[in-house]
């Protein structure tokens, strides 16, 4: 029997030490469906617009960098865009931190519905945000009706709405957090002596810092990027380096300049990535959490309802009044008059009704979920393990890139680049969904990687020492865990792609407009009929954007924790 058993325990041994080796072999497969994609469809696009700028006459033009630089507007541009979005940042944390600190400590009726509320403007497209404070601060709106005031050219409208997009940022990534911390540790700090604010101070805001951190450079990098909102609000008077990079392509045509802008977008795009995978992974590993559902309770005492009253009155006027408002400019033609004007195609501006715009949104966002699910999907399984090497690290980062790389240097960089063969994609309706899909794809990889993550590795190298194929390890292990995970990831990938614009704008067929592009051109144009169809397209945009996300959020709460935490 001893014999017996040792000449059979090396070999169950072994097997699990070459599991680990095709286990490597695995994930470089995996990995190179993803890089394939983002190689051809983000890579390439992004060096060939960015190379045809800089060069000329079969020369490079380096000096052109600090040509671009001595401008003044340009100078201009760069400290609007960093400034505002530090200014959006500080502001989003001031009006958003009680909040999550109301979701995370507090039990409240109608707290699930609420946290949906809270996110649906995470995930509305820019030009519906925008629209929606245009209908509010702008000509005709609420504020000008009633006291004769507009904000629409004015930088506190950018930063109210940019609080208003990144607000559920904020609310997720620290209070999920902070309702993980063990409240006694605080509670013994005011034992000892502390006052309320010392024990805050010393004990729960160092455990938050990280936390803090990694939601204002989200919402830093998401305002140094802003687009939508800002061509919409800004007029001429205010322009970020994603807003000057669409107007130096589309309007001027002067390549070299948006190459440079891109370039510098780049750098510090790739330096904020940096700075927030490291947050992340402190995060990850500097805390002991609780189960959130034992820290959440009753408010007590006229101090704590009066903050959750605050919160309430918060999200009542800056989350759910500018919708409200849009809702109602969209029906001030009588008769549903301007969601009639939707079905006719007799003001020139489009080929097609713009109502057409709605099913070709859903056709496109249908097929970038599909794609998104596949390439994410991929990407996740083969980041599943955590002691992974600077390859698979720096592949991590790549799958960041394009939620902060300008969307307009994609898009036209898709026109240039994919119009010859093999990959003449130009006249093909697929060109929409692929830059889309790029959008989506580190939605999927972030809410599927937490869960893969959290499968015992143990189950996969047993169905592997049982004879188990890769393929067949994934289906019958990995699955069945993440099936929920699954279908939340394609809800955040159908909404963010549904809401694209940036790239979409340039390759969108005029006879197959999106509803962003449609939305858009509308807004550009003059005339009440053109301003109450873009408001009456944009309620449709959100009201889609809406469902899905109450999709999500329900399946969200059928899960044991928070996965989307990160967002």
């Amino acid at each position: 029997m001893d014999l017996a058993r040792t000449e059979v325990e090396p070999r169950a041994e072994a097997r699990p030490r070459a599991h680990r080796r095709t286990g490597s072999a695995a994930r470089l497969g995996l990995m190179a469906v993803p890089v394939a994609f983002f190689g051809l469809f983000f890579a390439y696009p992004v060096a060939a617009i960015t190379a045809r700028g800089l060069r000329t006459g079969g020369s490079w033009r380096f000096g052109r960098i600090w040509d671009v630089f001595a401008q003044p507007d340009i100078r201009h541009v760069l400290w609007f865009t960093t400034w505002q979005a530090l200014a959006s940042t500080a502001l989003t944390l001031l009006i958003a931190l009680p909040g999550a600190y109301v979701f995370a400590r507090f039990e409240f009726r109608g707290k699930q519905v609420l946290r949906a509320v809270v996110t649906v403007p995470f995930v509305l497209p820019t030009v519906v945000v925008g629209t929606a404070f245009l209908a509010l601060l702008g000509r005709g709106g609420l504020l000008d009706d009633l006291w004769g005031v507009r904000l629409d050219t004015t930088v506190w409208a950018i930063l109210l709405a940019h609080v208003f997009f990144n607000y559920a940022v904020v609310v997720r990534t620290v209070g999920g957090l902070w309702s993980q911390l063990d409240p006694r540790q605080e509670e013994a700090a005011r034992m000892l002596g502390a006052s309320r604010f010392a024990a805050w101070r010393t004990v729960t805001l160092p455990a938050l810092g990280p936390a803090v951190a990694a939601a204002a450079l989200m919402v830093f990098l998401f305002t140094f990027t802003s687009f939508g909102v800002v061509q919409i609000l800004g007029g001429p008077t205010f322009s970020t380096l994603e807003v000057e990079i669409y107007r130096q392509t589309s309007e001027i045509f002067d390549l070299s300049t948006a190459a440079v802008l891109t370039i510098i977008q780049f750098v510090a795009v790739g330096a904020i990535l940096a700075v927030h995978a490291w947050t992340v992974r402190r995060r990850e590993t500097a805390l002991r959490l609780v189960d959130a559902a034992t820290t959440a309770r009753r408010p007590r005492g006229a101090g704590q309802w009066a903050l959750l009253a605050a919160v309430l009155a918060t999200i009542a006027v800056l989350l759910v009044l500018p919708p409200a408002v849009l809702v109602a400019r969209s029906f001030d033609a009588p008769g549903f008059g301007y969601y009639k004007a939707l079905t006719s195609d007799e003001g020139g501006l489009f080929l097609v009704p713009p109502i057409d715009a709605v099913g070709n949104s859903l056709r496109y966002a249908l097929a970038a979920t599909a794609i998104a699910l596949l390439i994410g999907g991929l990407a996740a399984a083969a980041l599943t393990r955590r002691d992974a090497g600077r390859l698979v690290r720096g592949f991590d980062a790549l799958l960041m890139l394009p939620l902060g790389v300008s969307a307009v240097t994609v898009g036209f960089g898709f026109l240039v680049a994919l119009d010859e063969p093999p990959l003449d994609l130009r006249s093909t309706w697929i060109l929409v969904p692929l830059a889309q899909a790029l959008v989506g794809v580190p939605f999927v990889v972030r809410t599927m990687l937490p869960v893969l993550r959290a499968v015992d590795g143990r189950l996969r190298e047993a169905a592997a020492v049982l004879g188990a194929s890769p393929w067949r390890v994934w289906r019958e292990v990995d699955l069945p865990m993440v099936r929920r995970a699954l279908l939340i990831a394609a809800g955040f990938a159908f909404a963010v792609s549904l809401g694209e614009f940036g790239a979409t704008v340039f390759i969108a067929r005029p006879d197959n407009p999106t509803l962003p592009v449609a939305v858009a051109r509308l807004l550009g144009r003059a005339g009440e009929l053109n301003y109450g169809q873009a408001m009456a397209l944009s309620t449709v945009l959100m009201v889609v954007c809406a469902v899905a996300l109450l999709v999500l959020e329900r399946l969200r709460t059928d899960l044991r924790s928070d996965r989307t935490g990160e967002f």
